[in-house]
């Protein structure tokens, strides 16, 4: 009987696991078919999903890890350039606990089977082309959601405060309106919240100090309202705070001085009022603090001193008054000092800089009196001195002379006297020298000049005299003025070796001799001013063969001569003056001739021209006149069709710089030639046949890119879409005069009413993501210095609310010939680059890198300074990083650089090479640091990077030419 029974048991056993063993393989088997499912509803250009094919187990196939029952348990396909739209089965696989599709083209919104996944802990869609409305039901156990830097809309659901357990919350860079949901403050194990960058309005909810275990809060690039919330002050873990850019008012609350974990405080562009609270001043961990671009008034207080840890102070553009307190010279760890546009007056602390590790200071636009201090520079990296718009005096310290790490030097409109040290004009890394507007004097051209770096030259408005120097010792200089002294005798032809230079002005002098030939070597100068000296003889002719001269102004000299007729037909000339000279004879009547003004061409001996205040030129009889009127009516009566052409001509030399134009049959389209020679390669036709799915090569946020194949010519080109239905003749001229090797050439535009498209000319090649793994690391110094020298041609000669560049390794085209070639498009969006670094600050003071400059330009830097990462380290950006340890790709690589072996975090690739040249890998690591700074305003500007490369570039065996 026992016997029978115990026969029963381990009959039922068996059965069960044969039960289990049976629902274990239609488990798999489910799981198999909606992998397969998965594959078949996205587009894989790259094949990254090759190997998810029935000749191996799935546990097997690229981006899916298995738990130890063969159970799919991690789905990783981020950065894979997969496009399509997401299928409903990666939501089917009953054991998934990750699942990681960020970085790549995937669109539609999100499915609404999202629930099913009753053990998803991670899930990251981050990077994509989703939209439609976030979902109302989540899954309870989920600890982290990123979503952000997609195209979802609508408001945030009050039903997401239901998933109580998550830990990361990030919905940044979408554009949802509404207020924030109340029910967020019931997530009260969550550590890090992004709401950045979207639409959101009406208040922060008061009682988010129920959140204890806030870590880090980015609510910025909102339209939020109302006061900070005094309950902030209860977040004892909040390490990071960030409201920048909304319309907050009040005071900045005293309760944030309860922060003792805080390291990272912005609070810039709001509207606060009131002085600086006293409390801040006990954040003994605060590293950053920028409350720059509000409404705060009162004095900079006296116990500022004793935030020990603090590196940047940002204060700019508010309404303080009071002197600077000596206590910040106690800082130990200041690098960053910007008080600019406030009413600051007395003295520079003595001893400022002394005890600091001053890397930036700017005090401009005060009401600062003394002398500069001695000590500004004892730490020996102070690279940028801005003190510009201020009443200071005195000699210039001896010690800034010996300042070997000054770049930057901006001082004019003070009341600075005194010579320039020989020391001084051979500081060896400036690049922009700008004392204008001061009381300098002496003669400059008895000292040896030697700024190789030196791009920028302004000494204008001093009194400095006698014979200006052959030399300033750089090739790179971009723009000379030294207008209003007291300089005499020639000018130097040796200014015609500068073959970078975009302006020259030499006004209001003294000099005399003739106009040097030499200055029309200069084929990038734009703008020529001569005027007010004592100039004479003639127009040299070969001014007519400068190729973007577009301003000369000659006016109040002695020169004389016949205005050479070439000089009418310079295309680029726009504004000619030649003013109170002894010109004679006839004034050609072309060009920038045409329209002239009476005031430009006065005080000559000059007739003819378009211009109703000169005299026709003598020498024709009347009755001359009258038949050359009458056979110019005649050959325009018989001609008609050949004026009619000459108009067209005419109009095509528009500010739009096209060359020819082109309309569909139906007239829906049309389509704009950049360059002469494009009209000959494609056809309107060409470019709207190839603008289909199966000629997508990269699917991306701002427009797909298309390659399609000409009708005209056995070539191809590549087409990238972007929304241009309300494109400027402006924007086209962005686009024409941005010629660079390293950056890929607009040919076309074809536009309809609805959309348009940009034709780009094909480079042969391959994608930097497809052969990062396979470069030697020359190959990729060679990439890094490209795309920097395109950086710094786009950011000097472009404005950032116009052009966006797209700075990623599967963006970048790398050409047969190894050539990095950089594509730009519309600005149509704010690049959202760095909304991953919760530290942002990415407001840029009017005197970072270019005063003209936006937000853009500082995420292309972020943007490069990724690129380096990944040259240096073989990964990028989407590189899985644990949260546990590293926020992300650039945490990790702080983390490396800071506490690993180098051999531990370099790509293998290029070990061989990293390990003979230590300094150099290392040093390139600092940049792509320096570059990804969470502040952008201490992130480099292209300027920099360039000149920061060629630094680490001589360094190793072989020298690159980067200037």
């Amino acid at each position: 009987m026992l016997k029978q029974r115990s026969m029963r048991d381990e009959g039922a056993l068996v059965l069960v696991f044969c039960l289990i063993g049976l629902f274990a393989c239609r488990c798999r088997g489910t799981e198999f078919q909606n992998l397969l499912s998965i594959k078949s509803s996205i587009r894989d250009p790259l094949g990254s999903l090759s190997s998810w094919n029935s000749s191996t187990s799935f546990c097997y196939w690229k981006g899916i890890t298995c738990d130890n029952s063969s159970h799919v348990m991690k789905v990783e396909l981020s950065a894979k350039n997969i496009s399509g739209k997401i299928s409903g089965s990666v939501f089917q696989l009953p054991f998934i606990q990750v699942i990681d599709l960020s970085d790549n083209q995937l669109e539609g919104g999100i499915p609404s089977n999202i629930t099913s996944c009753l053990y998803l802990r991670y899930l990251n869609l981050s990077s994509n082309n989703f939209t439609g409305s976030l979902p109302k039901s989540w899954i309870s156990g989920l600890q982290t959601l990123d979503i952000s830097n997609n195209m979802f809309s609508g408001e945030i659901p009050e039903e997401i405060g239901l998933i109580s357990s998550l830990r990361v919350l990030d919905l940044g860079g979408n554009a949802l309106v509404g207020k924030i949901p109340k029910s967020i403050i019931n997530m009260t194990n969550l550590e890090y919240l992004t709401l950045a960058s979207n639409e959101l309005v009406g208040g922060i909810p008061s009682e988010i100090g129920l959140m204890k275990n806030l870590k880090l809060i980015y609510l910025g690039y909102n339209n939020l309202s109302g006061q900070i919330p005094r309950s902030i002050g209860e977040l004892s873990s909040l390490n990071h705070l960030n409201l920048v850019y909304n319309n907050l008012t009040g005071e900045v609350p005293p309760s944030l001085g309860n922060l003792s974990n805080l390291e990272y405080l912005f609070l810039y562009l709001n509207s606060l009022s009131g002085s600086i609270p006293h409390s801040i001043l006990n954040l003994q961990r605060l590293k950053s603090l920028d409350l720059s671009d509000n409404l705060l008034s009162g004095e900079i207080p006296e116990l500022i001193g004793q935030l020990n840890n603090l590196q940047i102070l940002h204060l700019f553009s508010n309404n303080l008054t009071g002197k600077i307190p000596d206590s910040v010279t106690f800082l130990p760890h200041l690098q960053v000092l910007q008080l600019w546009s406030n009413k600051i007056s007395g003295e520079i602390p003595k001893n400022l800089g002394k005890y600091n590790n001053l890397t930036v200071l700017d005090l401009s636009t005060n009401n600062l009196t003394g002398k500069i201090p001695e000590t500004l520079c004892e730490s020996g990296h102070l690279a940028k001195l801005i003190l510009f718009s201020n009443s200071l005096e005195g000699e210039l310290p001896q010690s800034l002379g010996r300042c070997t790490s000054l770049q930057r030097i901006r001082l004019q409109n003070n009341r600075f006297s005194g010579q320039l040290s020989s020391e001084f004009i051979k500081l060896p890394l400036v690049y922009f020298l700008d004392i204008s507007g001061n009381k300098f004097l002496g003669r400059i051209s008895e000292r040896t000049w030697s700024m190789p770096e030196l791009e920028m030259l302004n000494l204008s408005r001093n009194k400095f005299f006698g014979n200006l120097p052959e030399s300033f010792g750089s090739k790179n200089l971009e723009n000379v003025d030294l207008s209003e002294n007291d300089f005499s005798g020639p000018i130097p032809p040796s200014f015609g070796n500068l073959s970078e230079l975009v302006q020259l002005k030499l006004s209001k002098n003294k000099l005399s001799g003739n106009i040097p030939e030499e200055l029309s070597f200069c084929r990038m100068l734009v703008n020529l001013d001569l005027s007010h000296n004592q100039l004479i003889g003639k127009i040299p002719i070969s001014f007519s063969e400068m190729p973007v001269l577009g301003q000369l102004d000659l006016s109040c000299n002695q020169l004389s001569g016949e205005i050479s007729h070439s000089l009418g037909k310079v295309e680029s000339l726009v504004q000619v003056n030649i003013s109170h000279n002894h010109f004679h004879g006839s004034l050609p009547s072309t060009g920038a001739f045409v329209a002239i003004k009476p005031s430009a061409v006065t005080g000559n001996n000059l007739c003819g021209g378009s211009t109703s205040s000169l005299w026709p030129c003598k020498g024709l009889k009347t009755s001359a006149w009258w038949f050359l009127l009458s056979c110019i009516v005649a050959a325009l009566a018989v001609l008609g069709l050949s004026a009619f052409v000459i108009l067209l001509l005419v109009r095509r030399k528009r500010i739009t710089n096209l060359q020819r134009m082109e309309r569909s049959e139906d007239g829906s389209w049309e389509l704009q030639f950049m360059h002469d020679k494009a009209c000959k390669w494609i056809t309107i036709d060409d470019v709207l046949s190839s603008v289909r799915d199966e000629d997508i090569i990269i699917r991306g946020k701002f427009g797909n890119s298309y390659i399609g194949k000409s009708s005209l010519a056995n070539m191809h080109m590549q087409f990238l879409i972007n929304d241009i239905s309300s494109i400027s003749p402006s924007q086209v001229c962005e686009f024409y005069r941005l010629q660079h090797p390293n950056i890929a050439k607009p040919i076309a535009i074809c536009m309809s009413a609805k959309g348009g498209y940009l034709v780009y000319e094909y480079v042969e090649g391959n994608f930097l993501r497809e052969i990062i793994s396979k470069i030697s690391w020359e190959n990729r110094k060679d990439i890094a210095v490209g795309i920097a020298k395109a950086l710094k041609h786009v950011h000097s000669h472009s404005s950032p609310s116009t052009l966006l560049c797209e700075i990623s390794s599967d963006k970048i085209m790398v050409s047969e010939k190894d050539e990095p070639c950089l594509r730009l498009t519309l600005s149509g969006t704010t690049s959202s680059m760095d909304t991953k670094c919760f530290l942002s600050s990415a407001y840029i003071s009017a005197e970072s890198c270019r005063e003209t400059k936006g937000t853009t330009e500082k995420s292309d830097i972020y943007g490069f300074g990724l690129l380096l990462i990944e040259l240096l380290t073989g990964r990028s950006s989407s590189s899985r990083v644990e949260l546990s340890v590293h926020e992300n790709i650039v945490a990790w690589a702080r983390y490396c650089y800071a506490d690993c072996h180098l051999e531990t975090w370099v790509d293998p690739i290029i070990k061989a090479y990293a390990l003979n040249h230590h300094s150099q890998i290392v040093e390139t690591m600092n940049l792509a640091l320096q570059c990804t700074a969470c502040d952008p305003a201490v992130r480099p500007c292209a300027n920099d990077l360039v000149k920061t490369l060629k630094r680490i570039m001589i360094s190793s065996s072989c020298v690159i030419d980067i200037d």
